[in-house]
């Protein structure tokens, strides 16, 4: 069978979709629950005040940076070929959520504007480092 008729097989488009959905899946509920740690923790205030205080903003953006990272490595080491094409497509995605989570929440003052645009702009550049690592890791 040729290498083309190999990567467009049903078994490797399904596979090709889980690794994208792994990442992705890892990204929200990594995110998620941490999110929900801390804000039992009392570290963050009830999301129904929002989050103003920019170091705590700062740190929601450090760990929501290692997990889209960390997505993007899942995804390219699942991935049946391609690796970094998956991860990007996984940042597509990211970005497209993001962006809608910028639109959504843009009127609600839930916290300073900048927070939501920067998680929509880093994904596309971690998502893609996280696959070069997996990459990396592979060829060693």
């Amino acid at each position: 069978m040729s290498e083309l008729a190999l990567r467009t097989s049903p078994l490797s488009i399904g596979r090709s979709v889980l690794a994208v959905i792994a990442g992705f899946l890892v990204v929200v509920v990594l995110s998620t629950a941490t999110d929900a740690v801390l804000h039992a923790a009392k570290v963050y205030p009830p999301p129904e005040q929002g989050m103003h205080d920019p170091l705590l903003n700062l740190l929601a953006l450090a760990y929501r940076s290692v997990f889209t990272l960390l997505g993007g490595w899942i995804t390219a080491r699942l991935a049946p070929n391609t690796p970094l094409r998956h991860a990007f497509i996984l940042s597509v995605l990211g970005l497209i959520a993001g962006t809608a989570g910028v639109i959504a929440t843009w009127n609600l003052g839930l916290g300073p504007h900048w927070y939501p645009i920067l998680l929509a702009v880093t994904g596309l550049p971690l998502c893609w480092i996280g696959g070069w690592l997996a990459v990396r890791g592979r060829a060693r």
